[in-house]
Order: structure tokens, then sequence, then C-alpha cells
């Protein structure tokens, strides 16, 4: 039998919570305590109200161990319960250099004062659970080691991501949380279960969530998004090389229009490799770095559309005195050179908030419902996707939405007045109409990702929007088609005078 000691000074020596360097002292020394205690039999145990702590006696011979909360002495059986499964692996690597006795350390913490908290989640009923093997570093077992967390209700409204304290150099900074080496599983509503590679003090983050998608949506979801994407790459890449070969290169407008047409094209590129980076072999820094790509491709493209809503302004309110000098390069300055120092800005305060954002899955089978996962390089951080992202995009569709209503005004009052016949009025009209909804309109569909609405917002958007480089293409087309009838016209009318005089 072991020896169980309760409210032990070396457990919690300074009371209140502890600054960073105080932190620090505490949990180490804590752990080197544990390592070097002297105490009979095989197991012992020191307990506070926040605290407990284990140190196992361990051979060359272990055959794996599996610790629990509720066999666990001094534990209330009404607070959540956890639990930890260590492989027979653990110790392999410490007996190739060593074959004496082995410790096996583990410290629960039932208050996340300890550890700094992350600002947009909370710990799981403030539970972190670490440990710790004498004589080396633990890491890349290709048997993981289990952790379960259980909560007395349902988790099915919540995002849970299974993290470990990854520990900083700085003296003054004393880690932060990370998800690097650990997998989430959600074998019920209410258990967490956490597969890591390495031993380590973990935690699971909770953050309140939209509704899970139905996981078989995602297959026919992905599906779309590929083919509609790629066919999006191949029209604004085409559109692009035809106004780039073209000897007249146009006027602002094109060069808006093409504009548009890149950071479309970029968006679409850095949407399809997103999930490719998203997976653990891929590092880290590489998903980042294309999250904040996708962050900046979607930026400009918001940013070109609310620009051709302005323009379309100028051409139809200001026809007279439209003339800005160097007015497609301040344009540029505007639709390219502010979404970069947006993101750059948060590259530089924070750059956490790029990274592996997890997609909450629903599985049902039978009366059970299984929740997972799947991830892309995208915005981590909630309230740079509330303001940057949806915030973002929401102002952008209101105001071509604006322009739209208020340009099909002026038509119509120019129709009412000048008598213009009934097909050119309606062809301006569509004109008008067709530019300003494949402009930003479909964008808004984002804001109906709830309740009853979810299902066709998922379809809808994603159809529409993966095509939305094919619009444009065929808009450009369109546009092209109606020039050179126009010109083809007046080529005519010019030959026909020719020949009368």
């Amino acid at each position: 039998m072991g020896e169980a000691v309760e409210g032990s000074s070396c457990l919690h020596p300074y009371p209140g919570a502890p600054a960073v360097s105080l932190t620090f002292s505490l949990v180490h020394g804590l752990e080197s305590k544990l390592l070097n205690a002297s105490f009979s039999g095989h197991n012992l145990t020191l307990q506070t109200h926040s605290i407990q702590a284990l140190a196992f006696k361990l051979n060359c011979n272990f055959a794996g161990l599996s610790l629990s909360s509720a066999a666990l002495q001094k534990v209330p059986q009404a607070q959540p319960q956890h639990a930890m499964q260590f492989p027979a692996e653990l110790t392999r690597n410490a007996c190739r250099t060593r074959s004496g006795e082995l410790r096996l350390i583990c410290i629960y913490f039932s208050s996340s004062r300890f550890f700094q908290k992350d600002i947009n989640s909370s710990l799981l009923n403030n539970y972190v659970l670490g440990a710790q093997l004498s004589h080396g570093h633990v890491s890349n077992l290709s048997e993981a080691v289990n952790i379960s967390f259980w909560h007395n209700q349902s988790l099915e409204g919540y995002t849970v991501t299974c993290v470990f304290w990854k520990e900083s150099a700085k003296e003054s900074y004393w880690g932060a949380w990370s998800p690097e080496g650990c997998h989430t599983l959600r074998p019920s509503p209410s258990q967490v279960l956490c597969r890591c590679n390495h031993l380590t003090y973990f935690a699971v983050l909770m953050q309140l969530s939209q509704a899970p998608i139905p996981a078989e949506l995602l297959a026919p979801l992905t599906y779309i998004s590929l083919v509609g994407c790629s066919i999006s790459i191949v029209a604004s890449l085409l559109t692009v090389l035809l106004h780039l070969q073209a000897r007249k290169q146009g006027d602002s407008v094109t060069r808006i229009h093409m504009n548009l047409h890149a950071s479309v094209l970029l968006l679409n590129i850095a949407f399809l490799l997103s999930p490719v980076l998203a997976t653990p072999p891929v590092p880290g820094a590489a998903c980042v770095m294309l999250a904040a790509t996708l962050h900046f491709a979607l930026l400009s493209c918001l940013t070109w559309m609310a620009i051709e809503g302005f323009n379309l302004y100028l051409l139809l309110g200001r026809v007279y005195n439209i003339y800005i000098r160097r007015y497609v390069l301040k344009l540029c300055a505007v639709g390219w050179g502010f979404p970069a120092f947006l993101v750059l800005l948060l590259l530089a305060v924070k750059s956490s908030v790029y990274g592996p954002f997890k997609i909450q899955l629903s599985d049902s089978r039978g009366n059970s419902t299984v929740f997972k996962t799947t991830s892309i390089c995208w915005v981590q951080n909630s309230w740079v996707h509330r303001v940057l992202v949806m915030g973002y995009g929401g102002l952008t569709s209101l105001f071509n939405l604006v322009v739209l209503a208020w340009a099909l005004r002026v038509l119509n009052k120019l129709r009412a007045r000048e008598k213009v016949p009934g097909s050119r009025a309606c062809r301006d009209t569509v004109t008008v109409l067709g530019l300003t909804v494949l402009l930003g309109t479909t964008w808004a569909l984002a804001f109906f990702s709830f309740s009853v609405f979810l299902l066709p917002q998922l379809f809808l958007f994603t159809v529409f929007n993966s095509l939305y480089g094919f619009f444009l293409f065929l808009w450009f087309c369109s546009q092209r088609c109606r020039s050179e009838a126009e010109a083809e016209a007046e080529m005519e009318v010019f030959t026909s005078s020719q020949m009368v005089q």
C-alpha cells in the first residue's frame, strides 16, 4: 500500500494567485520534490483542496498503468471525473540507458490559476492533468497516452480541443496552451478523450460554438468546393491572361475588374490548400502563414467588391466629374494595402490568431452521437473572426446592397424621364443587377448559418461562392462581347455615312 498525505505544505506553499515567476518555481519545485521523495510501498499520494499529486515506483517490466479519479482517495464523487492511461512503451527509452528504478509522477490541478487561460476559451472543469517520468523527457510515443475528462452535462454546444502546456524559454512568460501532438475525440456528449504522444500538463479548452455540421455532409460539401474552386481558378486565370494579352489594357473599370479577379484567384488557391496544410505532419508555421494568406485574400476580395460598388456610384452619380488623378493606383493601395496592413498587424501583435481551426462534426449512429473534427488553416481567434471576417463582410454586403438599390432607382428615373426604350432600360437594369449581385450579395448568405437555415445555407453558400470566379468570367465575356458588338455597329454606321457621301 502507498502513503497518503493531505494538506502537505510542499504542495501549496504560497497562498493566493501566483505570479508568473512564482508559478514557475511552484510547479517545478513540486515536481522536484515528488521525483526525489522517499516513501515506502509502491506509490505516494499528496493532496490539498486544489492539487493532488501521485508518485509511482516503476521498473523496466512496466506493463502499463490506468488511473481514475473514481478510485483515488479523498476525491469527492460529486465532482466531474477524469482518468489517465499510460502505455507500456512509456519506460522503454529510459530503460535503454539505465536499468534501475524509475519514477512516474502525476499532478492534478483542479484550479486554472496556475496556468494562463486562453482569452477566448475556458478550461473544462478547470482541470489540468500532468504527468512526468524521471530520467528523460517522454515524447513521440507510438502508443498514445489517453487522458479522459468527463463533465456533468452535455458538451454538444461547445467546441473542445485537447491541449498541453508548452513552456516558454522567457522568464517573464510562463507558457501557453498548444494542441500539438494531441488528438481530440468525443466518445460521448459528456466525455472528451485526449490521445497525446508525450507527457506534460494536459487540459481541454472549451469554447461555445455553433451547431455542429452533420458528418455525412462533409464529403459532398468538400466535393462541391473542390470542383467549384477549381473551375473558378481556371476562369479567373483565363480572364487575367486574356486581359494581359489584349493590346488595349482597357479603362479604369476593366482594371478594377482584373484586380477583383486576381484577389478571387488567390482566395481560391489558398482555400484549397488550407485543409492540406492543417494536417499534423506539416509544420505549424506553414499553416499559420497560409491562414494569414487566406485571410488577406478574403479581405482583399471583399475590399475590391466594395470598390466595385463605389466605382458604380461614380459612374451613375457623377457622370460629368469623375476624373481622379492616379485613380486606379489609389484604389490598389486600398484594395491590397489595407488588408495587408491588417493581417501584418495581427501577425506582429499575436501570430497565434492564425493556425489550425477545428470544425466540429456530428455523426449520428443509432441512439448515440459521435463528435469529430476536421481542420483547416484559418483564423483561430473568435474576436478577430467576428470583427475582421463577419463584420468586414457584413459591411461590404450592406454597402453593395445599398448601391444596388440606389442604382436601380436612378435607372428607373432615367427611363421615365427620357422614355428610354424598354429593351434598353431592361438591359441596363439586368447589367447593374448582375454586376452588383456577383460582387457581394451571395456572401451575405454567411449570416444565415443558424437554426433551420443552416443546411440550405451551407450548400447555397458553397455553390455560389466556390463558383464566384466563374460567374465573374461570364460577366467579363458578356461585357467584352457587348463592347465588340457596339464597336461593330459604330463601324457599320461610319461606313454607311462614308458611302452616302
